[in-house]
């Protein structure tokens, strides 16, 4: 059994009329009798991006990018003037260092000089010294010699006479040194 209340069959079949209305319409987007709305709507959102976008972000952009290209271009000169001074500086400090070199050489040669010159110096005063040293060791050698054959000669004097009263002869000492002056001038011949 089945109980009317009054009135609500009404709302209940306006109700189960208007859901089966919403049902059958599917989804809202799509629904043909809000395609204008719709298409305004979606015009209207498009030209608010475009005009965002070309008047706000792709300026900001272009800006950025230029900004970057810019501060690019600059540190590739920079670089660039870096590679440069580089370069200079090397050259520089290679012709520094030959002129050091060429440098050094010269002293080295004017060193060389130098104690070549001490050298020199050095060795004639050795020479000098050596001949005074053998001229006076000459003169000594000779003085030497004559004192030995002055001595020789005494003694030879002497054993003449001593060997002449030894033969039981008396010996005159003039006599005994020209006998020993004769012999001994044959012998030194």
């Amino acid at each position: 059994m089945t109980h009317a209340v009054p009135g609500t069959d009404a709302a209940h079949a306006v109700g189960a009329g208007g859901h089966e209305a919403a049902a059958s319409a599917g989804m809202p987007q799509l629904d043909f009798a809000t395609f204008g709305n719709q298409i305004f709507w979606l015009l209207v959102a498009l030209a608010l991006i475009y005009l965002i976008l070309s008047r706000v972000a792709i300026p900001r952009l272009g800006r950025i990018l230029g900004d970057r290209q810019g501060l690019m271009t600059a540190d590739l000169a920079a670089a660039e003037d870096f590679k440069r001074k580089a370069r200079d500086a090397e050259a520089a400090y290679d012709k520094a260092l030959a002129d050091a070199r060429a440098e050094a050489g010269k002293i080295v040669a004017a060193n060389k000089a130098e104690i070549d010159a001490e050298l020199k110096a050095a060795i004639a005063k050795a020479d000098a010294e050596i001949a005074a040293r053998a001229s006076e060791s000459e003169r000594r050698i000779g003085e030497i010699r004559q004192s030995a054959a002055s001595a020789a000669l005494s003694v030879a004097r002497e054993v003449t006479a001593e060997l002449v009263r030894a033969f039981g002869a008396s010996a005159d000492p003039a006599t005994v040194d020209a006998a020993v002056d004769a012999r001994m001038k044959g012998a030194v011949q």
